[in-house]
């Protein structure tokens, strides 16, 4: 050992901390599989996995300390700047190991919640200490504390195990240290560059099953993450993960998906504005959008599910109730770009925490604003919380109303005023409206039904023991619709008001698929005076709620939505749903699907609906296009202010 020591000199502490990071990553490694051994042995994957992640723990390393390791070679030693140098070694070899200790403690519970490694996610939530402090503290105690444990043993052996390796390390000749040094550079740049051939590793390069989490395995949570950081500014533009069209072959694409006649779309600088005619020709009804908080079909008995929403299920008798509908996304922001923009899903993140879309992009709020409705926000939490008060402010909301705006709630948890008190407060807030004689459109945003799952006793019949668990929170969520809705109904709004009650996405959204379509399911009903009750058996998209709201209403308007007015669609239409999963985004056409994914050819398959599952089937060259013009979409209307409200006066130029 000291010869070897004496032999590799200043490389000495990295070689070893490399040593142990490799087993210890190996090790959880293993641990990850052996829990999921199931979905590993399905897709034979134990091999791949292994010896790819090794390939991944190895360039990760050379990463994080190729470069400080080169340095070490050249300025290491016993006064002055050497000995500065390897002071702040030290330090870095601690923390590097720590991160990487850290982030492999914190996977298991983020694989529950979202079927991947920590990626973008992981670093979004970081923006919220307090909310993610709180839910952690009271529903996950013990792994907190097991992670505060882990993490301070880490921190003082990989000090102490540093500063011992520091010690006393051996000097090549002053020389031979720049020609040493530019080995270890070659060796560190090679390393994590883990190829020669045109790109360097990524993970579709060590990608090798058809279930995302076995894929995410392979490689180790420090890399997943970084790589999703690095990949954050790409991410908005689709082209540079699913491949190129012409901005031209784009938009008619898109125009042909929607189904509309070339006539409708009456705007050449927004593309997708089309003018579309309402259904209902009366008075314009006042709209209410209740966004219901992870609250999936697996919960909803009226679509196959556990039987915890009997008030969902009443409305659905009563209202037109969609059996077949998709959330477009697995986080709340994605859930209301889709329902309350209507823009379809992108690989970046939702436009409610994008730059360029807080101000001008279009939503329901601002063309209702335009037409004398009173638009707001009702949430029992911190509106602060994703961006959502400054998109919402910035694009038509008027009044948003929050945790601090309850007085005296009947309970307050970690993400703020329960459900009853929220639909207790939205109930007054249209009444007083109504009094005035003020249309109104509002987003009441739900959000007991979330991790701690705190909500007050004697409210429901517990479905199951300990109280605070993820089944019994649906439950409850349900319930406060229910007395909602009892309100709602004696009202003097109740005739003039048309209500949505719809999901924002599921919870733990994961699968063995490369898209889990079955956890994108989830219910959407629309009630209110006038509707007639319907079971909506078509497969239909979070996108398409906002325009067959709006026909329903009595609003004819030009809007750039592409999502279809099913108060029109013909009989025949097969139904479509875009879903975008992490890096991949479906389309599904009836049983049809072909999935996108960054750097890949697009893959067919059918959706198996009574097996839930996707079996791989040829698709069609013009389905796989239409699919990449619809994820192209997002990205260029975005990038190119193409997305927004035309003002009632602006006069534009008509396509003939």
């Amino acid at each position: 050992m000291k010869q070897l020591k004496l032999w590799l000199g200043p490389f000495w502490p990295f070689a070893c901390f490399s040593l142990l990071a490799l087993a210890m990553l190996s090790l959880s490694r293993m641990g990850l599989a052996l829990w999921q051994e199931d979905r590993v042995s399905a897709v034979a994957g134990w091999g791949p996995m292994l010896l790819q992640g090794i390939r991944v723990d190895f360039a990760t390393l050379c990463w994080l300390w190729g470069v400080p390791a080169m340095f070490t070679m050249l300025l290491a030693g016993p006064h002055g700047i050497g000995r500065a140098w390897l002071w702040l070694m030290r330090i870095w070899l601690t923390l590097g190991l720590w991160l990487m200790v850290f982030l492999e403690i914190s996977t298991p519970s983020f694989i529950t919640e979202y079927g991947v490694r920590p990626n973008r996610l992981y670093i979004e939530y970081l923006i919220y200490p307090k909310e993610v402090l709180s839910m952690l503290w009271t529903g996950r105690k013990g792994e907190l504390l097991l992670a505060l444990v882990i993490s301070a043993l880490t921190l003082w052996g990989g000090w102490r195990l540093a500063g011992n390796l520091l010690k006393d390390l051996s000097q090549p000749r002053w020389y031979l240290r720049p020609a040493f040094a530019l080995l270890i550079l070659a060796i560190g740049f090679l390393g994590a560059r883990s190829s020669l051939g045109h790109r360097a590793l990524n993970p579709a390069m060590v990608a090798f099953a058809d279930d995302p989490l076995v894929n995410a395995l392979t490689v180790n949570s420090s890399y997943s993450l970084f790589f999703a950081i690095k990949q954050l500014g790409n991410e908005e533009d689709a082209a540079s993960m699913y491949g190129k069209l012409p901005d031209e072959r784009v938009i008619e694409l898109i125009r042909a998906e929607s189904a509309r006649p070339a006539a409708a779309f009456d705007s050449v600088s927004l593309p997708s504005q089309s003018f579309n005619p309402a259904s209902h020709q009366g008075k314009p009804k006042n709209l209410v959008i209740l966004l219901q908080e992870s609250l999936g079909a697996q919960f909803v008995g009226s679509l196959g599910g556990l039987p915890l929403t009997p008030n969902i299920d009443a409305l659905s008798k009563e209202g037109w109730a969609f059996h077949q509908l998709y959330a477009t996304g697995t986080r709340s922001v994605r859930g209301i770009e889709a329902v309350v923009t209507g823009f379809t899903p992108t690989p970046a993140q939702a436009v409610v925490k994008l730059g360029k879309s807080q101000t001008n992009f279009f939503t329901l709020a601002d063309l209702l604003k335009q037409r004398g409705y009173s638009t707001s926000f009702i949430y029992g939490g911190e509106s602060h919380f994703d961006n959502m008060r400054s998109f919402f402010l910035g694009n038509g909301f008027s009044q948003i109303v929050e945790q601090k705006d309850f007085k005296n709630p009947v309970f307050e948890g970690s993400w703020g005023a329960s459900d009853e008190d929220l639909m207790a407060k939205a109930n007054d807030t249209f009444a007083a409206l109504h009094k005035e004689g003020k249309p109104f459109f509002s987003l009441v945003f739900s959000s007991s039904n979330h991790d701690p799952f705190e909500f007050p006793d004697n409210r429901i019949e517990l479905y199951e023991q300990p109280k605070a668990t993820r089944n019994n929170a649906a439950k409850y969520a349900d319930y406060a619709i229910g007395e909602f809705f009892k309100r709602a109904k004696q009202s003097d709004y109740w005739q003039d008001t048309l209500f949505l009650v719809i999901a924002d996405h599921d919870s733990r959204v994961g699968g063995a698929s490369l898209v889990p379509i079955p956890r994108f399911h989830i219910p959407g009903v629309i009630v209110g005076a006038g509707v007639n009750a319907k079971q909506d058996e078509r497969i239909v998209s979070q996108i398409d709620m906002a325009p067959t709201l709006l026909s329903l209403m009595g609003v004819s308007a030009s809007y750039p939505m592409l999502g279809q007015d099913l108060t029109k669609t013909p009989a025949d239409w097969p139904g479509r749903a875009i879903m975008q999963y992490d890096k991949n985004f479906a389309l599904m056409r009836g049983k049809d699907v072909v999935i996108l994914q960054p750097e890949q050819p697009a893959a067919g398959f059918v959706y198996d609906a009574t097996a839930q599952t996707l079996i791989p089937a040829p698709q069609s060259e013009a389905m796989k296009e239409q699919a990449l013009g619809l994820a192209l979409w997002g990205s260029m209307a975005y990038q190119k202010g193409l997305y927004r409200t035309a003002p009632e006066a602006e006069a534009e130029t008509t396509l003939k």
